[in-house]
């Protein structure tokens, strides 16, 4: 029987949970990475196994948290106090544009 090749030591792994949990960044996945001569795709799936990691979210190119098409007109829907039906293809309206109508109805 072909004995496990163990790619993190017990004290890797011990170094590597405290380091990230004391800053769960990415720069520190990367620090981690290039410290212990591993990718960071393996540094991330360790830190998975160990149930430590915290995806980062996605933010747009203005920095936010992306919202969805569908979500906007809910919350214009609310916010004009209709059922989210009476709007119904708003949802095919650009993003922007779904963004403005929210900001001038709550406005």
């Amino acid at each position: 029987m072909a004995e496990k090749i163990v790619n993190y030591t017990p004290e890797q792994t011990a170094s590597l949970v405290a380091s990230y949990t004391a800053n769960p960044t990415r720069e520190t996945v990367k620090a981690l990475a290039e410290t212990l001569g591993k990718t960071e795709r393996s540094v991330i799936a360790k830190l998975s196994r160990e149930g430590v990691y915290v995806k980062q979210e996605y933010t747009n190119k203005a920095g936010e948290k992306p919202a969805k098409k569908d979500a906007l007109v809910g919350e214009i829907a609310e916010a004009m106090h209709v059922n989210e039906d009476a709007l119904e293809g708003l949802e095919k309206a650009p993003k922007q544009v779904l963004k403005l109508i929210l900001a001038a109805i709550n406005g």
